[in-house]
C-alpha cells in the first residue's frame, strides 16, 4: 500500500514562482536544435520514403477526416493502396498532429512536431531531478536526455510514433513521484495509444510500483514509494492491451497479427514461444547475447549514465519492451543502436539514473552520518553523479547522429543533392509518381508518392537513381535494368544528372 502523500510532499512537487525559466529555455533550445537538424536533413535528401512518407500520407489523411491511409506502405508491402497504418502499428495518437496539417501540409510538419515533442520531455525530467537533487542536477539531467544518443538516432531516422513516448513516460513517472497518482495513470493510459506494444512500458511501470521501497530521504522528500493496487492494475492493463492491440485491432484494420512475430527460435506462435522460454530459460539468456550487438546496445543504454539506472527500480519500466526486442531473432534493426526504438526507453533511464543517484547519496549519508567532515561532500554526491552522467552522455555525442551538426555538408547541398532537387522539380504537382527512397519526402506534399521498388507500378512519372544502391533494390545494376525496362515500355527520360533520372509516360 502506498504511503500517504503529505502536504510537504505536495509542496515539494511544485515549481516555485519563476522556476519555469530554466526548463523553458532548455525546451526552446532543444526544439530549435532538433528542428534545424531534422529540416536540414530533409533539405539534403537524407530522409526517406520509408518511413517519413508513410506517416506523412497517414497524417494527411487524418487531417482530411479520413482513416490514416498510406498507399506507399500498402502498395509496397502487398496490402493495397487503401491500407491504413493502424493495420501496421496501432498508433491512433498520431491523429493529434493532424490539425497542424491545416497550417502546413507536408513532411516538414511531422519533423517539427517530433522535435517539439522530444524537447517537451525535458519539463518532467527537470521537475523530477530538481525535486530530488536540486537545480544543478536538474539542468544536468535535462541536458543528458536532450543530448542522448537514442534521441539523436530517432531524429536521424525521420519521424515515428515514438515522438510521443519520452514525454508521456516521463510525465507518468514524474507525476507519480509528485504524489499525483491520477495524473500519472492518465499519462500511462495515453501511452497505450502510441503503439500496439506500448502496453509493455505500462506493464513495466506497474512492475516498478510493485517493488518500490523508499530510501530515507535525510532532509529531503523521500524517493519513490510503491503503490501495489495501481501497480497490479497497470501490469494487467498493459499486458492485456498489448495482446488486444496486436492480435485483434491490427488485423481488424487490415494488417497481419503475425507480421512482426520474431521469435521462431522459440516457437511457431507467441504461446509456444512463451512456453519454450519458461521451460528452457537458458535459451532466452543465450538469445539476449546473440548476436553480441544486443549486449552492446544494452550497455550503451546504461553506461553513459554511469550505470545509475541499475540502482533504481524504475529501470523495471524498460525491461518488458527491451526483452521484446532483444529476444527477437528476426529483425536486426530491433537491437541495433542506430534506429528509433531506443527513444522509447531513454527518458525512463534518465529518471532512473537520477533516482539511482539519490539512492546512492542517501546510502552514503547513512553510512557516513557519524563523520562531520564527510557530510558536506555527501550532501552534493547525487548532483556530482548526475553531472558525471551528463559527461558520459557528451562522450557519446561524436559517435552518433548529432555529429553531423559539425559537418559542413549538412548545410550546403552537394552537386548530387542539387541534382536531386532539380529532378523532383521536374515532376508536376497532383500526379502519381514512383520515387526512389530518398526523393519521396520532397514530393509527398504535392504528389501521390509510391516507392520505386523491385516491382514496377507503372505510374506516369518515375524518379530513379542509377548511381547508388537504394532501398529496396539489391544493386545499382538492378536499378539500371529497371530504367531500361521502363524505356522499352515507352517511358521517355526527361531529366538525367548525377545518377538521378526522371521518366515520364
Amino acid at each position: 500500500m502506498a504511503a500517504p502523500v503529505t502536504a510537504g510532499d505536495r509542496t515539494a512537487g511544485r515549481v516555485r514562482p519563476g522556476g519555469w525559466a530554466t526548463p523553458l529555455v532548455l525546451v526552446l533550445l532543444a526544439s530549435a536544435v532538433y528542428t534545424a537538424f531534422a529540416l536540414l536533413r530533409l533539405r539534403a535528401f537524407r530522409t526517406s520514403t520509408y518511413d517519413l512518407v508513410i506517416f506523412d500520407q497517414a497524417v494527411r489523411s487524418y487531417s482530411r477526416f479520413g482513416p490514416p491511409v498510406a498507399p506507399v506502405k500498402g502498395v509496397h508491402n502487398g496490402f493495397g493502396p487503401h491500407f491504413s497504418i493502424l493495420g501496421d502499428h496501432f498508433s491512433p495518437i498520431l491523429a493529434l498532429i493532424a490539425p497542424l496539417y491545416r497550417l502546413h501540409d507536408g513532411p516538414a510538419t511531422l519533423l517539427v512536431a517530433q522535435a517539439v515533442l522530444f524537447a517537451l520531455a525535458i519539463v518532467p525530467i527537470w521537475r523530477f531531478a530538481r525535486r530530488r537533487l536540486g537545480r544543478g542536477a536538474a539542468v544536468c539531467a535535462s541536458l543528458a536526455y536532450a543530448l542522448s544518443w537514442p534521441i539523436a538516432e530517432a531524429l536521424r531516422f525521420d519521424f515515428h510514433e515514438v515522438a510521443f513516448a519520452p514525454l508521456l513516460t516521463a510525465l507518468a513517472i514524474e507525476r507519480f513521484d509528485a504524489g499525483r497518482r491520477g495524473r500519472a495513470a492518465v499519462a500511462a493510459v495515453l501511452l497505450l495509444l502510441v503503439k500496439e506494444d506500448s502496453g509493455l512500458l505500462v506493464a513495466g511501470f506497474g512492475l516498478s510500483l510493485l517493488v518500490m521501497r523508499p530510501t530515507t530521504g535525510l532532509g529531503r522528500r523521500r524517493t519513490l514509494r510503491g503503490d501495489r493496487p495501481l501497480g497490479m492494475a497497470l501490469v494487467a492493463v498493459g499486458l492485456a492491451t498489448t495482446a488486444v492491440a496486436s492480435r485483434v485491432l491490427v488485423p481488424a484494420f487490415g494488417g497481419n497479427g503475425n507480421y512482426y512475430f520474431a521469435y521462431t527460435d522459440f516457437g511457431h506462435d507467441m504461446r509456444s514461444a512463451a512456453l519454450h522460454v519458461l521451460t528452457h530459460p537458458w535459451d532466452a539468456v543465450t538469445a539476449l547475447g546473440t548476436p553480441p550487438e544486443k549486449l552492446g546496445t544494452m550497455a550503451l543504454l546504461v553506461l553513459p549514465f554511469l550505470a545509475l539506472p541499475l540502482v533504481s527500480p524504475l529501470t523495471l519500466v524498460v525491461v518488458p519492451p527491451l526483452l521484446e526486442r532483444m529476444l527477437s531473432g528476426k529483425f536486426d534493426n530491433w537491437w541495433a543502436p542506430h534506429y528509433h526504438y531506443n527513444a522509447f526507453l531513454v527518458a525512463v533511464l534518465v529518471l532512473a539514473a537520477v533516482d539511482g543517484a539519490t539512492r546512492v547519496q542517501d546510502r552514503a549519508r547513512i553510512r557516513r552520518a557519524a563523520s562531520a567532515n564527510a557530510a558536506p561532500v555527501l550532501e552534493r554526491l547525487g548532483t556530482w553523479l548526475v553531472a558525471g552522467m551528463l559527461a558520459g552522455t557528451l562522450v557519446t555525442v561524436p559517435a552518433f547522429a548529432f555529429r553531423s551538426l559539425a559537418d559542413g555538408s549538412l548545410y550546403a547541398r552537394s552537386a548530387r543533392e542539387l541534382a536531386a532537387a532539380a529532378a523532383v522539380s521536374r515532376v508536376p504537382s497532383g500526379v502519381e509518381v514512383e520515387a526512389v527512397n530518398h526523393a519521396g519526402p520532397a514530393l509527398s506534399g504535392r504528389t501521390h508518392v509510391l516507392l520505386w521498388d523491385r516491382t514496377p507500378r507503372w505510374a506516369d512519372w518515375v524518379v530513379g537513381d542509377v548511381a547508388y544502391a537504394q532501398f529496396p533494390f539489391t544493386s545499382v545494376d538492378e536499378q539500371r535494368e529497371r530504367v531500361a525496362l521502363l524505356a522499352r515500355d515507352g517511358y521517355r527520360t526527361v531529366f538525367s544528372r548525377d545518377g538521378y533520372v526522371v521518366l515520364h509516360r
